[in-house]
């Protein structure tokens, strides 16, 4: 690891033990962060890697009332004690409750390390069923809510504070900070579902692009990760077909040997894997990546992007 003290500086930011982006060994000490949607499938997955990595505090949220934070709290906690997991519920594509949330935030920490949009909706599956509500449900679920964390969370993670006495405290003296955004492969192309999931997809990697001219000189780096078919246990009975209440497809909407044929891995992904990505994209290990959006698809959209079949 690295120090200070051996002259290294990246663009007059010097190395250090406690700089996550230059650290090494890509620990998230000290860091605080936000997972939106952290009680879906993926949003759990994201909270349980940045808990692996060693973030001192995870605002668990979600939109839904009602939701379970404390059973997610326990199983984090069993593996990670030094990981306070605070669930929070609030209406992710309200700008005042945006805006709590963050005052919250800087209130008990004093500082803003890691903001995860993990709370995308697929739609309705056709034209036909998607009324204007339903496509500006999804605009605001897929969309809005990264929009609303390019906007507000970069003040916030250029704020410094001194080591805490808290578990896995470590001081902030240098601002950065890494916004993620989760969307999908029809981020890129139509035709893996209905068609507001394409476009509020779409819109949502445009925060992104945006988002690296925005972020000039603020020390904080925005991505994409689109995942494609992802086993996320969600049994066709209880599926709702016009996906108001689903992130993804299913991967039981296709079967095994369609996966095998279309999948270059010849299965639907996990969403383990898709939160390994983001703790990735929240570490130093991706310090120089910005404006990105990793597929994590098996290779299906490269291998055959025309023929890929939901």
């Amino acid at each position: 690891m690295t120090t200070a003290s051996n002259g290294h500086d990246h663009n007059g930011i010097s190395d250090s033990d406690h700089f996550s982006p230059y650290r090494s060994d890509g620990k998230l000490y000290g860091f605080v962060c936000v997972v939106t949607g952290a009680t879906q499938p993926i949003g759990k997955a994201i909270t349980h890697e940045l808990a692996a990595h060693g973030a001192a505090c995870i605002y668990a949220c979600t939109s839904t009332p009602g939701e379970d934070y404390q059973q997610l709290a326990d199983e984090i906690n069993k593996l990670h004690p030094n990981t306070k997991i605070i669930g929070y519920p609030y209406k992710l594509t309200a700008e005042e409750d945006t805006l709590g949330l963050v005052d919250d935030v800087l209130n008990a920490w004093g500082r803003l390390d890691v903001w995860v949009t993990s709370s995308g909706l697929l739609g309705p599956p056709s034209i036909a069923d998607t009324s204007p509500a339903d496509l500006m449900k999804c605009f605001e679920a897929n969309s809005m809510a990264p929009f609303f964390a390019l906007k507000y969370a970069p003040p916030a993670m250029a704020k410094t504070t001194s080591k805490g006495s808290y578990p896995n405290a470590a001081p902030k003296d240098q601002k950065y900070g890494s916004i993620v955004v989760v969307s999908s492969v029809a981020s890129t192309y139509g035709g893996c579902w209905g068609p507001c999931f394409t476009m509020s997809s779409h819109a949502a990697l445009g925060v992104v692009r945006a988002g690296v001219a925005v972020l000039k000189g603020t020390g904080v780096r925005i991505n994409c990760i689109s995942p494609g078919q992802i086993d996320i246990g969600v049994d066709l009975k209880g599926f709702d077909m016009r996906g108001m209440n689903s992130q993804l497809p299913p991967s039981t909407l296709q079967e095994e040997e369609a996966q095998k044929k279309h999948i270059g891995l010849e299965r639907a992904g996990l969403a383990q894997e898709v939160g390994r990505v983001a703790g990735f994209l929240a570490s130093g290990f991706s310090s120089y990546i910005t404006g990105a959006n990793l597929v994590v698809d098996g290779g299906a959209s490269t291998m055959n992007p025309m023929t890929l079949p939901i």
